[in-house]
């Protein structure tokens, strides 16, 4: 009390100063300040490791013990300059769909505090394999009516339309087939609506570690996946120990935020695709095979399996022992080993 009075005294003092000396030195007041306007923070909340990306992010334990939502995501070449959320994504998965094209499944945590995710695209059958993974609820707009139709009767799925709750078609330059974003917010209301959203085990995905990984294959600065329209393409940025994504020589941006695409891990999975018998879509193994893990500008050789559609992936180096992968989010692109010749160096 004594400190504010001498406050209101000092005041009043320096505006009789004012109108007497132009000149005038006034006093420090940072102390009465700092005593009337510092905020109070609040240092005691505990974050929760996220188990998708090793990361204490998430806000309280409730979230970590909920189902991940899986969200198709459009992937061609016109599309890539209107994609947004992929730099909040966990883990991206990468494959092919048919005409040679790819799209993503961005797998997400938490999407209650996200802002857009997409451009949404129709679902295919390998991703709702990659979905049952993570016991996640897979969002798409639209589906392969003979070879993904079928599937989806084993995963919880949203078919989002238009303007549908939890979605939006947004002007982007692109016809109306590329402009429909999810509006994540609204979508998990919908979601929690409509499905159980708990489980009873939030295990991480992989064995991640905190240290710093150095790996003993080499040099990996720059990686190219070639796929058979496009290459994905990342470039380390050693200041962040991440990896941008590129969109030809450059950096991608969100569409939306502007934020850079990063991730901090990258895994390039090598099997077998092949056509489904209409010769148009394509059926991709996702049994076990041959890799590489990348991450902090090195990489590894690895072998990796998945097997039945709800197990998750197992990685292990080539004696069959389990990696420790970095803290952080991933990008698994998954290839024909028969013709993708991945450049790492």
């Amino acid at each position: 009390m004594l400190k504010r009075i001498l406050a209101v005294m000092l005041a009043a003092l320096m505006i009789f100063a004012v109108g007497c000396n132009d000149n005038v030195v006034y006093d420090d007041l940072s102390d009465y300040e700092s005593e009337a306007q510092t905020p109070v923070v609040d240092d005691t909340q505990t974050l929760t490791v996220n188990p998708l990306t090793g990361v204490a992010e998430l806000e309280n334990a409730d979230k970590a013990k909920q189902r991940p939502v899986a969200i198709m995501v459009e992937n061609s070449t016109i599309s890539m300059p209107v994609q947004t959320g992929l730099s909040k994504a966990d883990v991206i998965y990468e494959t092919e769909v048919e005409g040679g094209i790819t799209r993503l499944v961005a797998v997400y945590q938490d999407i209650s505090d996200l802002d857009k995710i997409g451009n949404v695209r129709s679902a295919r059958y390998p991703y709702v394999d990659l979905a049952l993974g993570h016991n996640a609820i897979y969002v798409h707009c639209g589906q392969d009516p003979t070879y993904c139709a079928p599937h989806l009767n084993d995963i919880d799925d949203l078919d989002i339309n238009s303007d549908d709750t939890g979605s939006k078609r947004i002007s982007n330059g692109l016809s109306s087939t590329h402009n429909v974003y999810v509006l994540a917010q609204d979508m998990w209301k919908r979601i929690s609506d409509k499905f159980d959203t708990t489980v009873s085990n939030s295990s991480e995905w992989v064995n991640f570690t905190n240290e710093t990984l150095t790996l003993d294959g080499g040099a990996a600065t720059s990686v190219s996946v070639p796929f058979p329209t496009s290459t994905t393409r990342f470039t380390y940025d050693a200041s962040s120990g991440l990896y941008t994504r590129l969109i030809g020589s450059d950096v991608q941006t969100d569409y939306f935020t502007k934020e850079t695409t990063q991730v901090k891990n990258i895994f390039v999975l090598l099997t077998t695709i092949t056509d489904y018998p209409d010769g148009e879509h394509r059926k991709v193994s996702l049994d076990s095979g041959d890799g590489y893990y990348i991450t902090n500008g090195t990489v590894q050789f690895i072998k990796w399996s998945k097997g039945s559609s709800t197990n998750s992936f197992k990685f292990t180096d080539t004696s069959g022992n389990e990696i420790s992968v970095s803290a952080g989010n991933s990008w698994v692109c998954i290839a024909n080993k028969s013709t993708c010749s991945p450049s790492i160096q």
